[in-house]
């Protein structure tokens, strides 16, 4: 039976504010909390309110069989709770249904995988705690940033405990195979995975409406037909993309909420069914082994990492930034430790590329006005985080030096707690030992 398998991403960055040179030093706050929160509340109400509500409506109509799965950045989950806790709710009424997966990922929407694999590590298993405690659902599958994946990422991800991982269906790694079925890693054959279907996606995400492509108008009849016609063989259609495709990129009034309520309809006609990632992967065997090289990812056309390192400028802003992250991780500063997670935020390098500037489109998401912009504002934030950091952890001492520092510290911390635990135990023992002599004295001195 053919399959479709429905995954959303959900991210929002924190957006820096203007901050210039003379701020480096004075000014510690680096965020605009105006534009985020502008922002994110006004794509809940056109997007993920609407879009919850509609996806609960579908799971209760058709009483189970329609299924779906979400990726939510922990830096979007943070600005949903404080801008638009409707949205929280709207998930937590998704996952009562049972048909609502949630995916794991870095936590910061971070590319700390091509980069720190400590802190990626670190980031993924703070990103599953997280989505525990507010859905009460342990993640069982592994959504890397924009799905980037590469044979040593697999590595990384298979290490920490995961045999479960979704990517993209790049041409360049498939060759003449289809992304329609359940693959294994090379260098892991225990990690299955299932790669986006793209043309099927992007048919949605970003062809939908547009009035120049030669299947305009899609339908939901239409869609489905494509996916029935496929050869028998193929068994997982993965519809990979943006939670912002539904009623943001894609504006309600193109009818993108009405081809989605259709879609199950016409798919359990032809015999389609459902499922999450968890479940394909559970109920598939992988076919075969793919290579992966190089870093693969889903955006542009050359599905590579070109988006974020693309240039000097965005290759030299990501060294400095996780040159310091050794000593970040030994700080107790949970200021400068919140700033570390958001300021790895994938999007801040994203604007920084040259790849589309000047080109229809470029800005549309950027809130500066050239990639060059981009990148002084964020290396003068930088700075002054480095400056923060070296404060603690001055150059002068590296960090095998500053390791050995800490772990006699702490080794000092535990024998004072220790101490004070005996402490406690010796003053207990005293106390009972003169409230005893004193019942004997009154004892006597009664009789």
């Amino acid at each position: 039976m053919k399959t479709i398998c429905i995954y959303f991403q959900l991210h929002q960055p924190f957006r820096l504010k203007r901050y210039r040179f003379f701020n480096i030093g004075r000014d510690h706050y680096y965020y605009d909390d105006y534009a985020n929160e502008d922002i994110l509340q006004q794509i809940a109400g056109r997007s993920y309110v609407p879009a919850n509500r509609m996806l609960l409506d579908l799971i209760n109509q058709y009483k189970g069989k329609f299924k779906v799965a979400f990726s939510i950045s922990g830096v979007a989950l943070e600005q949903l709770e404080i801008y638009s806790p409707e949205v929280i709710d709207g998930f937590r009424e998704l996952v009562k249904t049972g048909c609502a997966e949630f995916l794991t990922e870095t936590y910061a929407h971070s590319l700390a995988s091509l980069y720190d694999p400590e802190e990626f590590r670190y980031q993924v298993g703070h990103h599953s705690e997280r989505i525990e405690m507010l859905f009460g659902q342990k993640p069982t599958v592994v959504r890397n940033t924009e799905l980037i994946y590469s044979d040593e990422i697999a590595d990384m991800v298979y290490e920490m405990g995961y045999s479960k991982m979704i990517t993209e269906g790049a041409k360049h790694i498939l060759g003449w195979k289809s992304p329609n079925y359940v693959y294994q890693s090379i260098t892991q054959p225990n990690l299955k995975l299932l790669l986006k279907n793209s043309r099927f996606s992007d048919d949605i995400a970003y062809r939908f409406s547009n009035y120049s492509w030669n299947e305009y108008p899609l339908t939901a009849e239409k869609f489905i037909s494509w996916i029935s016609g496929s050869t028998p063989e193929e068994e997982i259609f993965n519809l990979f993309m943006n939670y912002e495709t539904l009623g943001n990129l894609q504006p309600s009034y193109t009818g993108i909420f009405e081809f989605f309520k259709a879609l199950p309809r016409f798919a359990f006609e032809h015999g389609i069914r459902f499922a999450t990632p968890g479940e394909a992967l559970d109920s598939h065997e992988a076919i075969g082994a793919i290579n992966v090289p190089n870093p693969i990812s889903w955006t542009d056309e050359e599905r590579d990492l070109s988006a974020w390192l693309g240039n000097k400028l965005q290759q030299s802003a990501l060294n400095a930034l996780y040159e310091v992250g050794e000593r970040v991780r030994l700080c107790t500063d949970r200021r400068l430790k919140q700033d570390w997670l958001y300021l790895q935020t994938s999007d801040h390098f994203h604007y920084m590329s040259t790849k589309h500037f000047g080109k229809e489109g470029q800005s549309q998401f950027s809130p500066y006005l050239s990639p060059y912009d981009a990148f002084n504002n964020y290396m003068n934030v930088l700075s002054d985080f480095i400056a923060r950091v070296k404060a603690q952890y001055p150059d002068t001492v590296d960090n095998e030096e500053l390791n050995a520092l800490l772990t006699t510290i702490h080794n000092q911390e535990m024998e004072i707690k220790h101490l004070q635990s005996e402490l406690k135990k010796v003053i207990g023992k005293n106390e009972e030992l003169f409230v005893k002599k004193n019942k004997v004295k009154i004892t006597t001195s009664r009789n």
